[in-house]
């Protein structure tokens, strides 16, 4: 008998945690809403079976529960039971079956009048590109995918000439147009998925997959990878803006094709030398920084990560905080440099200027630092070079006391979540919560700092 209670009890709050659950579906985006019609059937056909199995098993408990005078009837068959068991089951199966079926033709069979983007999942960021003017992109091919190529994008297409570059995480589409997002990997299984789409797909290496969507609101939806792509999957976070088709247009006007991206120019070291001028009141002449004026060390950083935060600072997703009180003093100096191209030639500058070790500042255990490090090389590199996939910066050879003052930063909010346009920052400030107390913060600086100096290079054109 209590065996029976437990069953009736576990079929009613079962039922009571359903209905005053507060996990339900996100506000839908796009015209999938047969997808939730699916999943729905199967809630009804699955939980309508865990009721009726349950109850039968407590109806048979207490039916046929022990009686002292009561003997059992041996009855092997039951060709009637069966066949109907049979029946249902089959009606069961084909009820979940067929909305899925139905559902999937219409997911494989993307409208012609469809526009195609194509995402890009590495390591772990989303990069986009989309169709220029012609409406048609241009092939790609794994091969040419190099620190000068990132897309690997076939120089010699007509086609793609005038594609645009996304090289941030976020990508804009306009709203009530049919959208075909075409999916490729650089490295390992991804998957694409935005909870308000309801459509999602994983991106196989050497593979062009694709799913497709209709937008129905506009608004910022939030794209994650929902396969487990390595340490740091759970930071694989973008951002599918949902615009206006006048929005939409003038954002896709401000983007830079692939022609512009690759006649930038390369930054010219001799005219950067006259504007580092400003810089070295801080940063010292030979770029080796100075703690007295919280300057960090800029000599052996890659060319192509001073760009970027120049750019930042510049555009104010660096130094607007009011607790940033360091990179609020760097902003206004941004004003000296007019341009990308002053920048281009600023940090092409500084490229020249020598490498020295700085000096120790931070003690810690570095064979615990080492073991902590292996999160931090899935991005640095394993002897702290950087890597441009990730915007991730040279950290062999960068003066102790700074490294901890940005890890600090990233940890209390001060860097990687204060602006929209910082799509590398919040990465960041994830992965620096593994480093939980001063002591592991020291230990892995005290590492870092154990890194010598000839570490390999990296360098990426600048993206604008």
């Amino acid at each position: 008998m209590f065996l029976a209670v437990v069953l009736v009890l576990l079929v009613v709050g079962s039922i009571i945690y359903h209905i005053v659950s507060p996990w339900w579906f996100t506000p839908i985006a796009s015209h999938w809403d047969a997808i939730d019609m699916t999943v729905d059937i199967t809630f009804w056909i699955t939980g309508a079976v865990f009721v009726a199995v349950n109850l039968f098993m407590a109806y048979a408990v207490i039916k046929f529960r022990y009686k002292k005078e009561a003997r059992a009837h041996y009855e092997p068959e039951n060709p009637k039971l069966e066949s109907w068991l049979t029946i249902i089951t089959a009606l069961g199966v084909a009820a979940l079956l067929a909305p899925g079926l139905w559902v999937w033709g219409q997911f494989v069979n993307v409208p012609e009048e469809a526009w195609a983007l194509e995402a890009v999942g590495e390591q772990w960021r989303w990069t986009f590109r989309l169709p220029g003017k012609d409406g048609q992109l241009g092939t790609t091919d794994a091969t040419l995918i190099s620190v000068d190529n990132p897309f690997g994008m076939n120089p010699h297409d007509e086609r793609g000439q005038d594609d645009l570059l996304i090289f941030s995480n976020e990508v804009h589409i306009p709203i009530a147009e049919p959208v075909q997002f075409l999916l490729r990997s650089k490295d390992v299984l991804h998957d694409f998925a935005v909870a308000e789409f309801r459509v999602k797909m994983d991106l196989v290496p050497g593979m062009v997959t694709y799913l497709w969507l209709e937008p129905i609101r506009t608004g910022t939806f939030e794209v994650l990878c929902e396969e487990h792509c390595g340490m740091g999957h759970f930071t694989m976070k973008g951002r599918v803006v949902v615009d206006s088709a006048e929005d939409f247009a003038k954002w896709e006007a401000e983007q830079m094709t692939y022609a512009q991206f690759a006649a930038l120019p390369k930054g010219d070291a001799a005219k950067g030398q006259a504007m580092y001028a400003v810089c070295s009141a801080c940063h010292g002449a030979d770029g080796a920084g100075n703690r007295a004026l919280n300057s960090p060390k800029l000599a052996g950083q890659r060319t192509w990560y001073t760009e970027h935060q120049l750019r930042n600072f510049k555009k104010g997703v660096r130094g607007a905080l009011e607790e940033d009180e360091y990179g609020r003093q760097m902003a206004p100096m941004m004003a000296t440099l007019a341009d990308d191209e002053a920048i281009r030639h600023v940090s092409a500058y500084i490229a020249t200027l020598p490498n020295t070790k700085p000096e120790v500042s931070i003690i810690g255990d570095v064979e615990r630092g080492e073991d902590l490090y292996i999160t931090c090389s899935k991005c640095h590199g394993n002897d702290g070079e950087g890597k441009y996939t990730m915007y991730a910066p040279r950290l062999a050879g960068q003066q102790d006391w700074y490294l901890k003052r940005q890890l600090h930063n990233y940890k209390h909010g001060i860097r990687g979540g204060s602006h929209d346009n910082d799509w590398v920052g919040p990465m960041m400030a994830l992965m620096s919560r593994m480093l939980r107390d001063e002591e592991s913060m020291d230990d892995v600086i005290a590492y870092i700092n154990s890194m010598p100096l000839e570490a390999k290079a990296e360098s990426v054109p600048s993206e604008g």
